[in-house]
Protein backbone atom coordinates (compact mmCIF):
# COMPACT_ATOMS: atom_id res chain seq x y z
CA UNK A 1 0.00 0.00 0.00
CA UNK A 2 1.19 3.28 -0.28
CA UNK A 3 0.76 6.51 1.59
CA UNK A 4 0.40 10.03 0.82
CA UNK A 5 -1.36 13.31 2.30
CA UNK A 6 -3.86 15.91 2.11
CA UNK A 7 -3.03 19.51 2.51
CA UNK A 8 -5.09 22.94 2.82
CA UNK A 9 -2.96 25.27 0.81
CA UNK A 10 -3.15 27.76 3.90
CA UNK A 11 -1.20 30.91 4.14
CA UNK A 12 1.94 30.90 4.62
CA UNK A 13 2.40 28.87 1.00
CA UNK A 14 5.94 28.09 2.16
CA UNK A 15 4.48 26.17 5.33
CA UNK A 16 2.57 23.78 3.13
CA UNK A 17 5.62 23.53 0.95
CA UNK A 18 7.26 21.98 4.45
CA UNK A 19 4.47 20.14 5.40
CA UNK A 20 5.05 18.21 1.73
CA UNK A 21 9.02 18.48 2.40
CA UNK A 22 8.40 16.35 5.69
CA UNK A 23 5.68 14.01 4.47
CA UNK A 24 8.63 12.69 1.84
CA UNK A 25 10.97 12.05 5.26
CA UNK A 26 8.49 10.47 6.77
CA UNK A 27 8.10 7.52 3.78
CA UNK A 28 4.68 9.28 2.13
CA UNK A 29 4.71 9.11 -1.42
CA UNK A 30 1.92 11.23 -2.75
CA UNK A 31 1.13 14.89 -1.67
CA UNK A 32 -2.26 15.82 -2.48
CA UNK A 33 -4.22 19.19 -1.56
CA UNK A 34 -7.37 21.05 -1.59
CA UNK A 35 -8.55 22.80 -4.73
CA UNK A 36 -10.59 25.43 -3.84
CA UNK A 37 -8.88 28.80 -4.91
CA UNK A 38 -11.55 31.48 -3.73
CA UNK A 39 -10.95 29.50 0.04
CA UNK A 40 -7.49 29.11 -0.15
CA UNK A 41 -4.49 29.79 -2.11
CA UNK A 42 -3.66 28.58 -5.67
CA UNK A 43 -2.36 25.26 -6.01
CA UNK A 44 -0.68 24.57 -8.81
CA UNK A 45 1.34 27.50 -8.15
CA UNK A 46 2.35 25.80 -5.00
CA UNK A 47 2.93 22.82 -6.80
CA UNK A 48 6.27 23.73 -8.34
CA UNK A 49 7.58 25.11 -5.13
CA UNK A 50 6.75 21.54 -3.42
CA UNK A 51 8.65 19.83 -6.37
CA UNK A 52 11.79 21.83 -6.32
CA UNK A 53 12.00 21.37 -2.32
CA UNK A 54 11.65 17.50 -2.71
CA UNK A 55 12.91 14.38 -4.41
CA UNK A 56 10.44 11.95 -5.37
CA UNK A 57 6.68 11.99 -4.26
CA UNK A 58 4.05 12.75 -6.22
CA UNK A 59 1.63 15.80 -6.30
CA UNK A 60 -1.89 17.01 -7.49
CA UNK A 61 -5.10 17.80 -6.15
CA UNK A 62 -8.16 16.01 -4.19
CA UNK A 63 -9.65 16.95 -6.27
CA UNK A 64 -10.24 19.43 -9.12
CA UNK A 65 -13.33 19.86 -11.29
CA UNK A 66 -14.06 20.82 -15.21
CA UNK A 67 -16.41 23.25 -13.78
CA UNK A 68 -13.63 26.19 -12.71
CA UNK A 69 -11.05 25.32 -14.78
CA UNK A 70 -10.71 25.24 -18.49
CA UNK A 71 -10.01 21.55 -19.40
CA UNK A 72 -6.66 22.64 -21.80
CA UNK A 73 -5.35 24.69 -19.11
CA UNK A 74 -5.62 22.31 -16.02
CA UNK A 75 -4.01 19.53 -19.23
CA UNK A 76 -1.18 22.22 -19.48
CA UNK A 77 -0.18 22.54 -15.38
CA UNK A 78 0.44 19.18 -15.49
CA UNK A 79 2.38 18.88 -18.63
CA UNK A 80 4.73 21.82 -17.58
CA UNK A 81 5.07 20.48 -13.57
CA UNK A 82 6.18 17.34 -15.80
CA UNK A 83 8.23 18.31 -17.83
CA UNK A 84 10.04 20.73 -14.96
CA UNK A 85 10.03 18.13 -12.35
CA UNK A 86 10.00 14.51 -14.32
CA UNK A 87 6.65 12.65 -14.16
CA UNK A 88 5.44 13.65 -10.45
CA UNK A 89 2.44 14.49 -10.63
CA UNK A 90 -1.62 13.39 -10.71
CA UNK A 91 -4.70 14.69 -11.46
CA UNK A 92 -7.81 13.98 -9.26
CA UNK A 93 -11.00 15.15 -10.39
CA UNK A 94 -14.44 15.50 -9.88
CA UNK A 95 -17.75 17.04 -10.11
CA UNK A 96 -16.94 19.75 -7.95
CA UNK A 97 -18.02 21.14 -4.28
CA UNK A 98 -17.02 23.83 -2.69
CA UNK A 99 -14.85 25.19 -5.33
CA UNK A 100 -17.58 25.86 -7.41
CA UNK A 101 -20.51 26.57 -4.70
CA UNK A 102 -18.65 29.41 -2.89
CA UNK A 103 -19.24 31.10 -6.28
CA UNK A 104 -22.60 30.29 -6.53
CA UNK A 105 -21.90 27.53 -9.22
CA UNK A 106 -23.38 24.04 -9.86
CA UNK A 107 -21.22 20.90 -10.00
CA UNK A 108 -20.58 19.59 -13.34
CA UNK A 109 -22.86 16.48 -14.77
CA UNK A 110 -21.10 13.07 -15.19
CA UNK A 111 -21.11 13.54 -18.89
CA UNK A 112 -19.04 16.34 -18.62
CA UNK A 113 -16.72 15.38 -16.18
CA UNK A 114 -16.04 11.96 -18.36
CA UNK A 115 -15.14 14.74 -21.50
CA UNK A 116 -12.83 16.63 -19.51
CA UNK A 117 -11.05 13.08 -18.04
CA UNK A 118 -10.75 12.35 -21.95
CA UNK A 119 -8.90 15.98 -22.78
CA UNK A 120 -7.20 16.03 -19.67
CA UNK A 121 -5.67 12.75 -19.96
CA UNK A 122 -4.80 12.67 -23.57
CA UNK A 123 -2.97 16.24 -23.51
CA UNK A 124 -1.73 15.39 -20.17
CA UNK A 125 0.12 12.43 -21.64
CA UNK A 126 1.41 14.33 -24.73
CA UNK A 127 -0.80 13.05 -27.14
CA UNK A 128 -3.80 14.59 -28.80
CA UNK A 129 -7.46 15.67 -27.54
CA UNK A 130 -10.73 15.83 -29.36
CA UNK A 131 -12.60 18.85 -28.17
CA UNK A 132 -16.80 19.54 -28.42
CA UNK A 133 -16.78 16.27 -30.32
CA UNK A 134 -19.70 16.24 -32.49
CA UNK A 135 -20.03 19.35 -32.69
CA UNK A 136 -19.52 21.74 -35.42
CA UNK A 137 -16.74 23.18 -32.78
CA UNK A 138 -14.64 19.95 -33.22
CA UNK A 139 -11.27 20.21 -32.99
CA UNK A 140 -8.13 18.50 -32.32
CA UNK A 141 -5.73 20.04 -30.62
CA UNK A 142 -2.50 18.80 -28.46
CA UNK A 143 0.76 21.31 -27.15
CA UNK A 144 3.55 20.65 -29.39
CA UNK A 145 5.98 21.34 -26.65
CA UNK A 146 5.17 18.41 -25.19
CA UNK A 147 7.10 14.89 -24.93
CA UNK A 148 6.76 12.00 -22.47
CA UNK A 149 4.64 13.96 -20.29
CA UNK A 150 3.03 10.81 -18.43
CA UNK A 151 -0.48 11.77 -16.00
CA UNK A 152 -3.03 9.60 -14.47
CA UNK A 153 -6.52 10.52 -13.55
CA UNK A 154 -8.21 9.54 -10.53
CA UNK A 155 -11.78 9.71 -9.95
CA UNK A 156 -13.77 11.37 -6.93
CA UNK A 157 -16.66 9.10 -6.97
CA UNK A 158 -19.63 8.36 -4.39
CA UNK A 159 -23.21 7.70 -5.90
CA UNK A 160 -23.57 4.29 -8.69
CA UNK A 161 -23.63 6.71 -11.47
CA UNK A 162 -20.26 8.26 -10.68
CA UNK A 163 -18.60 5.10 -9.46
CA UNK A 164 -19.73 3.42 -12.71
CA UNK A 165 -17.96 6.42 -14.66
CA UNK A 166 -15.14 5.30 -12.59
CA UNK A 167 -14.85 2.17 -13.42
CA UNK A 168 -14.80 2.77 -17.43
CA UNK A 169 -12.88 5.84 -17.57
CA UNK A 170 -10.64 6.43 -14.50
CA UNK A 171 -6.95 5.21 -14.01
CA UNK A 172 -7.63 5.24 -9.69
CA UNK A 173 -10.93 5.81 -7.92
CA UNK A 174 -10.37 8.37 -4.80
CA UNK A 175 -13.01 7.48 -1.91
CA UNK A 176 -13.03 9.94 0.76
CA UNK A 177 -14.26 8.19 4.41
CA UNK A 178 -12.39 4.87 5.51
CA UNK A 179 -15.40 3.01 6.67
CA UNK A 180 -14.67 -0.72 5.83
CA UNK A 181 -18.27 -1.82 5.16
CA UNK A 182 -18.92 1.43 2.59
CA UNK A 183 -15.48 0.43 1.25
CA UNK A 184 -16.69 -2.79 0.42
CA UNK A 185 -19.75 -1.93 -1.97
CA UNK A 186 -18.38 1.05 -3.61
CA UNK A 187 -14.73 -0.56 -4.72
CA UNK A 188 -17.20 -3.43 -5.80
CA UNK A 189 -18.99 -1.23 -8.12
CA UNK A 190 -16.26 0.30 -9.63
CA UNK A 191 -14.43 -2.86 -10.47
CA UNK A 192 -17.82 -4.36 -11.97
CA UNK A 193 -17.92 -1.43 -13.95
CA UNK A 194 -14.49 -1.54 -15.21
CA UNK A 195 -14.78 -5.90 -16.01
CA UNK A 196 -17.96 -4.85 -17.70
CA UNK A 197 -16.27 -1.98 -19.83
CA UNK A 198 -13.29 -4.59 -21.33
CA UNK A 199 -10.99 -3.39 -18.25
CA UNK A 200 -8.81 -5.01 -16.30
CA UNK A 201 -10.40 -4.35 -12.28
CA UNK A 202 -7.08 -4.58 -10.99
CA UNK A 203 -5.95 -2.00 -13.21
CA UNK A 204 -7.91 0.99 -11.43
CA UNK A 205 -6.31 2.10 -8.40
CA UNK A 206 -7.85 2.46 -5.16
CA UNK A 207 -7.33 5.53 -3.12
CA UNK A 208 -9.03 5.90 0.66
CA UNK A 209 -8.96 9.25 1.49
CA UNK A 210 -9.74 9.98 5.54
CA UNK A 211 -8.19 12.16 7.95
CA UNK A 212 -5.65 10.27 10.29
CA UNK A 213 -4.99 10.95 13.93
CA UNK A 214 -2.38 9.42 16.11
CA UNK A 215 -2.17 9.30 19.76
CA UNK A 216 -2.29 6.68 22.39
CA UNK A 217 -6.44 6.95 22.17
CA UNK A 218 -7.26 4.91 25.51
CA UNK A 219 -8.15 7.64 27.88
CA UNK A 220 -11.35 8.82 26.84
CA UNK A 221 -10.79 12.53 26.81
CA UNK A 222 -7.53 12.00 24.46
CA UNK A 223 -10.34 9.99 22.53
CA UNK A 224 -12.97 12.77 22.42
CA UNK A 225 -10.00 15.03 21.53
CA UNK A 226 -9.50 12.93 18.43
CA UNK A 227 -13.02 13.08 16.96
CA UNK A 228 -13.71 16.77 17.66
CA UNK A 229 -10.35 17.30 15.73
CA UNK A 230 -12.02 15.37 12.77
CA UNK A 231 -15.99 15.56 12.86
CA UNK A 232 -15.37 17.77 10.28
CA UNK A 233 -15.04 15.16 7.90
CA UNK A 234 -17.89 13.83 8.72
CA UNK A 235 -20.05 17.30 7.24
CA UNK A 236 -18.04 17.44 4.19
CA UNK A 237 -18.51 13.96 3.25
CA UNK A 238 -22.46 14.59 4.29
CA UNK A 239 -22.17 17.17 1.04
CA UNK A 240 -22.33 14.38 -0.98
CA UNK A 241 -24.07 12.25 0.38
CA UNK A 242 -27.11 14.74 0.51
CA UNK A 243 -26.88 15.61 -2.68
CA UNK A 244 -26.85 11.04 -3.37
CA UNK A 245 -30.07 11.32 -1.31
CA UNK A 246 -31.61 14.15 -2.98
CA UNK A 247 -30.86 12.18 -6.47
CA UNK A 248 -31.99 8.47 -5.58
CA UNK A 249 -33.37 8.34 -2.53
CA UNK A 250 -33.12 6.26 0.73
CA UNK A 251 -33.88 3.28 -1.01
CA UNK A 252 -31.17 2.78 -3.76
CA UNK A 253 -28.26 0.43 -3.62
CA UNK A 254 -26.13 2.76 -1.62
CA UNK A 255 -25.58 1.39 1.58
CA UNK A 256 -27.75 2.90 4.68
CA UNK A 257 -24.34 3.11 6.44
CA UNK A 258 -23.86 6.18 4.54
CA UNK A 259 -27.17 7.62 4.15
CA UNK A 260 -28.38 7.40 7.32
CA UNK A 261 -26.51 9.60 9.22
CA UNK A 262 -27.38 13.15 6.89
CA UNK A 263 -31.09 12.98 8.02
CA UNK A 264 -30.70 15.69 10.49
CA UNK A 265 -28.36 17.45 8.71
CA UNK A 266 -29.66 21.33 7.81
CA UNK A 267 -26.85 22.88 6.40
CA UNK A 268 -23.27 23.81 5.86
CA UNK A 269 -21.19 27.06 5.84
CA UNK A 270 -18.43 26.89 2.83
CA UNK A 271 -16.34 29.33 4.86
CA UNK A 272 -15.95 26.77 7.54
CA UNK A 273 -15.19 24.25 4.76
CA UNK A 274 -12.71 21.24 5.88
CA UNK A 275 -11.53 23.14 9.42
CA UNK A 276 -11.39 21.31 12.54
CA UNK A 277 -14.06 22.79 15.36
CA UNK A 278 -16.54 24.03 12.58
CA UNK A 279 -20.42 24.79 13.75
CA UNK A 280 -22.20 22.83 11.37
CA UNK A 281 -21.09 18.93 11.68
CA UNK A 282 -23.59 18.39 14.83
CA UNK A 283 -25.06 15.75 13.01
CA UNK A 284 -22.13 13.66 12.41
CA UNK A 285 -22.04 10.95 15.41
CA UNK A 286 -18.87 9.48 17.16
CA UNK A 287 -20.07 6.46 15.35
CA UNK A 288 -19.62 8.00 12.05
CA UNK A 289 -16.35 9.95 13.14
CA UNK A 290 -14.63 6.83 14.21
CA UNK A 291 -16.07 4.69 11.45
CA UNK A 292 -15.25 7.27 8.48
CA UNK A 293 -11.90 8.81 9.89
CA UNK A 294 -8.93 6.42 11.50
CA UNK A 295 -7.86 7.38 14.97
CA UNK A 296 -6.03 6.27 18.19
CA UNK A 297 -2.93 4.46 18.54
CA UNK A 298 -0.84 3.15 15.67
CA UNK A 299 -1.57 -0.53 16.05
CA UNK A 300 -5.31 0.71 15.85
CA UNK A 301 -4.56 2.64 12.28
CA UNK A 302 -2.54 -0.40 11.05
CA UNK A 303 -5.82 -2.66 11.91
CA UNK A 304 -8.12 -0.67 9.48
CA UNK A 305 -5.11 -0.04 7.28
CA UNK A 306 -5.19 -4.22 6.55
CA UNK A 307 -8.95 -4.32 6.43
CA UNK A 308 -8.92 -1.37 3.50
CA UNK A 309 -5.85 -3.21 1.89
CA UNK A 310 -7.80 -6.48 2.01
CA UNK A 311 -10.32 -4.78 -0.11
CA UNK A 312 -8.29 -3.46 -2.89
CA UNK A 313 -7.16 -0.15 -1.66
CA UNK A 314 -3.85 0.80 -3.08
CA UNK A 315 -3.31 3.84 -1.46
CA UNK A 316 -4.22 5.18 2.15
CA UNK A 317 -3.82 9.95 2.06
CA UNK A 318 -4.02 10.70 5.00
CA UNK A 319 -6.15 14.78 5.29
CA UNK A 320 -4.00 16.94 7.95
CA UNK A 321 -6.67 19.02 9.25
CA UNK A 322 -6.33 18.96 12.89
CA UNK A 323 -3.71 20.21 15.49
CA UNK A 324 -1.34 16.79 15.39
CA UNK A 325 -0.09 17.00 11.58
CA UNK A 326 3.65 16.63 12.54
CA UNK A 327 3.15 14.27 15.02
CA UNK A 328 0.78 11.97 12.79
CA UNK A 329 2.95 12.09 10.19
CA UNK A 330 6.29 11.04 12.21
CA UNK A 331 4.03 8.05 13.94
CA UNK A 332 3.01 7.13 10.29
CA UNK A 333 6.86 6.85 9.19
CA UNK A 334 8.18 5.22 12.57
CA UNK A 335 5.14 2.78 13.20
CA UNK A 336 2.16 2.51 10.22
CA UNK A 337 4.25 2.61 7.11
CA UNK A 338 6.97 0.11 8.15
CA UNK A 339 4.05 -2.13 9.47
CA UNK A 340 2.28 -1.51 5.87
CA UNK A 341 5.35 -2.85 3.94
CA UNK A 342 6.37 -5.91 2.06
CA UNK A 343 8.42 -7.89 4.64
CA UNK A 344 12.05 -8.93 2.89
CA UNK A 345 14.89 -10.16 4.20
CA UNK A 346 18.49 -9.54 3.87
CA UNK A 347 18.88 -13.63 3.72
CA UNK A 348 17.22 -16.50 3.44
Amino acid sequence: MDFGVVLQTNPPAWRTVDLARQAETHGFEYVWTFDSHLLWQEPFVIYSAILAATHRVTVGPMVTNPATRDWTVIASHFATLNEMFGNRTICGIGRGDSAVRTLSGRPSNLATLEDSIAVIRELGNSRGAVLAPGTDAERRVQFPWSRGSALDVWVAAYGPRALDLTGRVGDGFILQLADPDIARWMIRAVRDSAEAAGRDPDEVDICVAAPAYVGDGAAPAERAHMREQCRWFGGMVGNHVAEIVRRYGTDSAVPKALTDYVRDREGYDYNQHGRAGNTHTTFVSDEIVERFCLLGSPHEHVERLRELESLGTTQFAVYLQHDNKEETMRLYGERVIPAMAQTVTATS
